[in-house]
């Protein structure tokens, strides 16, 4: 019974998938304006995220599986570096794939995970850290192990990421019906000329000498085109040039991120990865006590670990693109700690009393208001 349900969900799916795209897109957007609607109103949101996340990630399997199947699929656009090595690594290691696809599931489940504790445990804040605690366990085990896998670098995502238009998916393997009935009646010398014969007559047009002198003309009057790589590039040349293949794109994805070698490059990348556990710990212990040590060691790792780790050539994109999201999410630490406290709050709450009576503006505003008080009370809105 169940593997029926499934298939014609699949089915349904890959139908519709365009529609389906749209609605989640929607469905997503909305859950940023209910918090502070109304009671409970960010668990109902953080619900519906996470159930959205979880059948996406459901439907991507689902498409990916369908494309893999397909031989007649080509992409328009080549797929990007991160997914072509988180592919090949799912498709190498089975330990990766299960691994990795746990450890996205935790991280859309972890937001709500704390509110339902929270609400469950109002006044037992030990239990609620345990609780908090014990999901950075499991993220940090993860992470290990594909750190141990792969010995390279650990990407974020790790899975890869959706890159086709779902319109393009009802279209991939037309049926048999459909197929049979668009080809064109078979003609038989029996049967007089189809219509589209009757005017092959020959042309009464003389075959052309040479070049036409219209063309000739303007072809002397056409200014020379700049050079392919040049500043005066055509927007023609700017949308195809990106698209381009490189030696990106021919490189064996597995070879996209170098390998960890030195004792620095592991002790930086496992730092990097044990360093949100640290930090619910400090956090755990000093929640009596109005004391900014938690922050000081969290952020006193990250720099040990950006100290410690190395500088990939120009060639090895994706594992400078990993780099440089790690360094941006340094932002965070504006929105944590006493650095919210006595900083950044002050300001945006000015921000959005300057604001109030301003049009359209305001709506902002009060979209931030509504937002702050869910950064004070919950840890995993602004973890990493």
């Amino acid at each position: 019974m169940a593997p029926s349900v499934l298939g014609h969900y699949e089915s349904l799916l890959i139908s519709n998938a365009s529609t389906i795209n749209t609605v989640e897109s929607s469905i997503r957007s909305l859950t940023w304006f209910l918090p502070g609607r109304f009671k409970d109103a960010e668990l109902a949101s953080e619900a519906l995220s996470a159930t959205l996340n979880l059948l996406s990630l459901y439907h991507d399997t689902i498409l990916t599986r369908r494309l893999k199947a397909d031989p007649k699929y080509r992409p328009m656009i080549p797929p990007s570096a991160h997914s072509r090595y988180t592919h090949a690594w799912a498709d190498k290691s089975s330990t990766y794939k299960w691994a990795a696809r746990m450890l996205e599931v935790v991280k859309f489940l972890q937001l709500f995970f704390e509110m339902a504790m929270r609400r469950r445990f109002k006044a037992k804040q030990k239990t609620i850290w345990r609780g908090i605690i014990g999901v950075e366990m499991v993220k940090a085990f993860l992470r290990l192990l594909i750190l141990k896998v792969t010995r390279r670098p650990v990407l974020s995502p790790p899975i890869p990421e959706r890159e086709i238009d779902p319109a393009t998916l009802a279209d991939l393997t037309p049926s048999p019906s459909s197929s049979v009935s668009s080809l064109p009646p078979k003609y038989t010398p029996t049967d007089s000329p189809p219509p589209h014969w009757k005017n092959n007559k020959q042309s009464t047009f003389p075959p052309p000498q040479g070049p036409n002198p219209l063309l000739a003309a303007a072809s002397l009057h056409k200014p020379q085109q700049p050079h392919l790589f040049g500043a005066g590039t055509s927007p023609i040349e700017d949308y195809l040039l990106p698209k381009a293949l490189s030696t990106l794109d021919v490189k064996p994805p597995l070879t996209l991120v170098r390998p960890l070698n030195t004792f620095r490059d592991w002790v930086s990348e496992i730092i990097y990865l044990l360093r949100p556990l640290i930090y619910v710990i400090a956090l755990s212990r000093a929640q009596k006590k109005k004391t900014s040590s938690p922050l000081v060691v969290s952020l006193f790792l990250e720099l040990v670990a950006h100290y410690l780790r190395r500088t990939p050539p120009p060639s090895f994109t994706l594992e400078r693109s990993e780099y440089a999201r790690r360094d941006r999410d340094l932002l965070w630490y504006f929105l944590r700690g006493v650095v919210w406290k006595d900083f950044t709050q002050p300001k945006i709450q000015s921000f959005v009393k300057a604001t109030e009576k301003v049009p359209l503006i305001n709506v902002v505003g009060a979209l931030v208001h509504d937002w702050m008080p869910l950064i004070d009370e919950y840890y995993y809105y602004t973890a990493t």
